[in-house]
């Protein structure tokens, strides 16, 4: 590859961040692609997070993911948020422009649905409701997601039941938020669990959840990928629920944003899997 090809530079913020397989995942792609550039880990505070953002241009990076906690709190640094980002209320990429702006985008919605069905499962849009754990930024993705692609009910829980309440509110009579006492019994007829939170991520406690009520037919998320079985997915395979873990929602949010950074739209090959499952 010619040495005048801009090296362009992007990596993933947040905090901590360290956990990350976002860099064997973009490095892969560039390599793949014969690119000049390289994906990295952006430790960033939360207080900090508008001075990080806004140094982007200042040392030429091409933009960032991000993770959590920033993906909320971006909203109101960013200079420019796509239709999207703008009703979830969380942006995930950033892409800084031509003029040293920058932009917010959302791919995490799309990532979800897109590991949905790349598990294959019986489950479809209409196949009846879904309970989602979590208000956060991320669940507000899987929630328009989800009302995107036709689901008839979404039951919504957290811990902090106001802001159930209000997302509820916010994305309108198909969304219906349930008291956090009420959870297990909100599995009743389920087609789809979601967990949003980070419980059962690695050095977190799990999900206090039970599946008593959630039908077999049901499918299982969890968009916490490390570790790749959290407990939710282990108590959900045991009693025969197929379940789906968080590693496709991110292999898939990271395709658009590839693109918009490195101008190439990469796939989720079967070389790209095998490095991922040997950091695990």
């Amino acid at each position: 590859m010619a040495h005048d090809t801009p090296y362009q530079l992007a990596g993933v913020m947040g905090w901590p961040v360290a956990h990350s397989r976002s860099p064997v995942i973009h490095n892969h792609w560039i390599e793949e692609h014969k690119l000049r550039g390289a994906y990295v880990l952006l430790p960033v505070e939360p207080s900090r997070l508008e001075q990080a953002l806004r140094a982007l241009p200042v040392l030429g990076i091409a933009g960032c993911n991000l993770t959590i906690p920033h993906k909320i709190d971006a909203m109101t640094i960013v200079d420019h948020v796509d239709a999207l980002g703008a009703r979830i209320g969380a942006v995930n990429t950033i892409v800084v422009n031509a003029d040293g702006s920058l932009s917010g985008r959302n791919t995490d919605a799309y990532g979800f649905i897109q590991s949905l069905y790349e598990a294959r499962s019986p489950w479809t849009p209409d196949s009846g409701p879904a309970c989602v754990i979590g208000a956060g930024g991320a669940a507000r993705a899987v929630v328009v997601g989800l009302l995107d692609e036709g689901v008839p009910e979404i039951r919504l829980t957290n811990r902090s039941e106001a802001k159930a309440h209000d997302m509820a509110q916010e994305f309108g009579p198909r969304v219906k938020a349930v008291a956090w006492s009420e959870r297990h019994a909100a599995l009743e007829g389920a087609a789809l669990l979601v967990n949003t939170t980070n419980q059962g991520m690695h050095g977190q406690p799990a999900l206090d959840l039970r599946l008593d009520a959630l039908p077999i037919t049901a499918l299982v998320s969890d968009i916490v990928y490390v570790p790749m079985q959290t407990p939710l997915l282990a108590a959900a395979a045991a009693r025969g629920n197929q379940t789906v873990n968080g590693l496709g929602m991110l292999l898939h949010q990271a395709r658009p944003a590839f693109e918009a950074w490195f101008g190439v739209l990469p796939s989720v090959g079967p070389e790209l899997l095998t490095k991922i499952h040997a950091t695990f």
